[in-house]
């Protein structure tokens, strides 16, 4: 009878059995290598190295700030002094002395207008401060030297076809031009109003319009009003 061959052993030279060889390579001391790569550094360590740099970054960030904010402000140039201001520079020397004016009777009702006018005129002028006058204080006032002189009362001007006239500040004014100052005179108003502005005093009508705006609220309109101040 034949003899049958075992599938799962194998014989060696001497006709002993023969064990199939093992695939895993284990080690004689029972202990198993772990071949994978990805796991020769410990996550902790990882982790432990990455929280150690975050730190230092933490650390360092606020330093490098403060160093460069130190060193802008020693380079950085010393703010220039403040300049002087202008109105200080340019506020005009002004006498305190009384301005000289003359001061006519008045009726009853130019009196009374005139009075009303005055409380409404301003303490300055532009950049003229108000003076006092040597007459007529009811119907008189001055500014600045040289001297913005306004008149209350008196007679109202004729004004010819062919002057020209100015409206400002809704009160019309006839200016009429002489050596040293412009003299306007309101003629739509109730009493007439004159101002006389020195020449060295740019552009009258500048200087008319505060001067239109207490008109307006103390002298009421009246007489004959002028083509050229109608609107």
């Amino acid at each position: 009878m034949d003899e049958m061959t075992t599938p799962s052993a194998a014989l060696d030279d001497d006709g002993k059995k023969r064990e199939p060889a093992d695939e895993s390579h284990e080690p004689a001391d029972g202990t198993h290598a772990d071949t994978d790569p990805t796991v020769d550094a410990p996550a902790g360590r990882d982790r432990t190295v990455r929280g150690a740099a975050l730190l230092a970054t933490v650390i360092a960030l606020p330093i490098t700030v403060l160093v460069a904010v130190l060193a802008f402000t020693k380079l950085a140039p010393e703010t220039p002094a403040a300049a002087p201001s202008p109105s200080a520079s340019t506020t005009r020397a002004q006498s305190s002395a009384p301005v000289e004016m003359a001061a006519p009777a008045l009726a009853g009702r130019p009196a009374t207008v005139c009075r009303a006018l005055l409380s409404q005129l301003p303490q300055t002028i532009r950049d003229l401060t108000q003076r006092p006058v040597t007459a007529g204080p009811e119907q008189n006032a001055a500014y600045g030297d040289p001297a913005l002189t306004l008149a209350c009362g008196g007679t109202e001007p004729t004004v010819p076809a062919t002057d020209e006239v100015w409206m400002v500040n809704r009160v019309c004014w006839h200016p009429v031009e002489e050596t040293d100052v412009t003299v306007l005179t309101t003629v739509d108003r109730e009493t007439p109003v004159t101002v006389r502005i020195p020449r060295s005093y740019p552009q009258p009508l500048q200087w008319a319009a505060p001067i239109s705006s207490a008109i307006v609220a103390s002298v009421p309109s009246g007489g004959a009003v002028p083509a050229g101040c109608k609107g």
